[in-house]
């Protein structure tokens, strides 16, 4: 199973990134898809994720309104679309997947991605 996370980068406050999470060797519309972040000496933090069909979403409070994310079935992808970002936003984005419920956890999950850097300067 590979999960593979891209579209970081550096941006302005203010600005947009799309991040995309494509999955590999894995029956992709059995998983729910999540993403996360982590700044170095913390721990990872939850950001959004997607039921298997897209039907159900869920967001950190923090990116309420800014972020949204979307799943292509057919392409194996998610999408994390980051508008209006903050100097806080900085962090390594990872996608991951699970079959479980408590998408809010990361120990639900059972395949990680490696991450791509986001970094959102003032």
């Amino acid at each position: 199973v590979q999960l593979q996370a891209s579209g970081g980068g550096t941006v302005q406050a203010g600005e947009s990134l799309r991040l995309s999470c494509v999955a590999d060797r894995i029956r992709f519309d059995d998983y729910r898809i999540g993403w996360f972040r982590q700044v170095p000496g913390k721990e990872r933090e939850f950001v959004a994720a997607i039921s298997k069909y897209g039907a159900s979403t869920s967001y950190v409070d923090s990116v309420k309104g800014r972020f949204t994310i979307s799943r292509d079935n057919a392409k194996n992808t998610v999408i994390l679309q980051m508008n209006s970002l903050k100097p806080e936003d900085t962090a390594v984005y990872y996608c991951a997947a699970t079959l479980w419920m408590g998408w809010e956890e990361t120990s639900r999950y059972d395949y990680w991605g490696r991450g791509t850097q986001v970094t959102v300067s003032s």
